[in-house]
């Protein structure tokens, strides 16, 4: 039997290309015997096997030998002189191009993995929900009903303002739930309060120049984070003092503008006082001032009755910012402004003209979770949740540190632990050797806070929503046993 007759027995996506070794068994892949064809070269050049300037085979040769037709050789050629990894000339043929340089291989030197870092046992910080309570199924329900109903012109480049569909249901949600009085047409979607801050003065990564200047006033306790960002947008930051009302207003001087808490101070707890919500309206209107409302923890109260927006109180005075960060997830990356008439076209100048920062499908389904119901249904479901640890965490420390004293615990998803003085740093240290991550108070005090205004007080600020339902009993014991004991009376006391 002939060679001839022994090779018409192989079959031909299984044949060896003479000399070129090249193997098309997978020719039965995407795009058939050419795909196979062209990987198989573009294999045999980034490796190094067909080195720079080797010429290749004719392409009726090369037909030949893998048994596939001339025109399969003649595309692949030609799809592989077109991505530059061969060149072809009138009288030269087909050569593997000069720059098809092979890929080096590096030695491989064997690497010690990095040592995976060990989170804390009990998560006790404060600023997260619980992760474990994300209502999946009904935010899938929500957008799979927005992907269904959503228009065509919703997978284009999208409004900066935010949808139009997510605007409207703010509007209705924000007035029945929060007080806030607005037109879809004044509220501009964000992707959290940090985001709103860059825009309104200036440190939007997209280059915006801002809307607001300073110096801004800011309560003496704060999230350290948003006055690292100010200062950033070179914002002077000016410490208002603190006390059982909230912030002391009546202190407000040459500011243009603050920034307040007033539904829920962070982290001392407690809302604004009435009479200092009007106050600030007061001085805003006199000052052509502007009032930041941070909506911190609005939505979560449990002793008292709920506390409406100060924006209510002068709409033309006050920029209302909320997110979900708090009721939902952080990790949605979804908020909002409501903002005076002045200030809207500054501000979308200052975002841009598209949509950069917030998917629009994100927009949509909260859109429909908030209309169908299930946002208020998910924030009924989560106050009765974080009441209860809030009161198992009050019994504890009832039971094991009777002398510590709990503030803040009306409304919020954390509270402040009062401790004998002197003993945060102790605290704080000795719950890190416990595994206990949680924060002292001293990190939210802002550094040119006067002594005199806002004495300093030590504590600790406990998050009750950040652990999952069975992990809470356990974190709150090891809290309890990392807590400094009670002050021994002195001789004679």
């Amino acid at each position: 039997m002939t060679d001839s007759r022994v090779n018409s027995w192989v079959d031909p996506a299984r044949r060896i290309g003479a000399d070129l070794h090249l193997d098309l068994s997978e020719s039965s892949g995407p795009g058939g015997r050419r795909a196979a064809l062209t990987r198989a070269l573009r294999d045999a050049v980034r490796s190094g096997r067909l080195a720079p300037g080797t010429r290749l085979p004719p392409y009726r040769s090369l037909a030949a030998d893998l048994g596939v037709a001339r025109n399969t050789v003649a595309d692949a050629y030609a799809e592989l002189v077109a991505e530059g990894w061969l060149s072809a000339r009138q009288g030269s043929g087909t050569r593997v191009a000069e720059r098809a340089e092979p890929l080096r291989r590096a030695e491989r030197v064997p690497r010690k993995a990095p040592p995976r870092a060990r989170g804390p046992r009990h998560d006790l910080r404060q600023g997260t929900p619980d992760a474990s309570a994300f209502p999946r199924a009904a935010w899938l329900a929500s957008c799979r009903r927005a992907l269904q109903q959503a228009p065509n012109e919703v997978f284009g480049p999208g409004d900066s303002a935010g949808r139009i569909e997510l605007r409207e249901a703010l509007t209705e949600y924000l007035a029945r739930a929060r007080g806030v009085r607005t037109e879809p047409d004044r509220i501009v979607i964000c992707s959290g309060f940090a985001h709103a801050l860059r825009l309104l003065f200036g440190q939007d990564r997209s280059g915006g120049g801002g809307v607001l200047r300073g110096p801004l006033a800011v309560e003496a306790y704060g999230l350290g984070f948003h006055r690292e960002l100010l200062t950033a947008a070179g914002v002077r930051t000016v410490p208002l003092p603190l006390d059982e009302d909230g912030a002391r207003v009546d202190r407000l001087a040459r500011e243009r503008a603050v920034l307040l808490t007033p539904a829920h101070q962070f982290p001392t707890g407690g809302p604004l006082h009435p009479e200092r919500r009007t106050a600030v309206i007061d001085w805003a209107r006199a000052r052509g001032g502007v009032v930041l409302e941070d909506d911190y923890d609005g939505e979560f109260r449990y002793d008292r009755k709920p506390v409406g927006a100060v924006q209510g109180l002068d709409p033309e005075r006050v920029i209302f910012i909320g997110s979900v960060s708090k009721s939902l997830s952080p990790a949605l990356r979804l908020g909002w402004m409501v903002l005076p008439e002045r200030y809207v076209g500054d501000l979308l100048a200052a975002k841009g003209e598209r949509e950069a920062w917030v998917s629009v499908l994100d927009q949509l389904s909260l859109a429909d979770f908030i209309v169908s119901g299930a946002y208020d249904r998910h924030v009924r479901r989560m106050r009765q949740r974080y009441r209860s640890r809030r009161d198992r965490l009050v019994a504890a420390l009832a039971e094991h540190a009777p002398h510590v004293e709990v503030t803040g615990v009306a409304a919020g998803l954390h509270a402040v632990l009062r401790l004998p003085p002197g003993t945060e740093r102790s605290t704080v240290k000795a719950a890190t050797w416990q595994g206990v991550a949680l924060d002292g108070l001293a990190e939210f005090r802002h550094p040119d806070a006067h002594e005199e205004d806002t004495p300093a007080r030590d504590g600790i600020v406990v998050g009750c929503a950040t652990p999952s339902e069975h992990a809470y009993g356990a974190a709150l014991e090891a809290l309890c046993g990392v807590l400094p004991p009670a002050e021994e009376p002195t001789p004679g006391e």
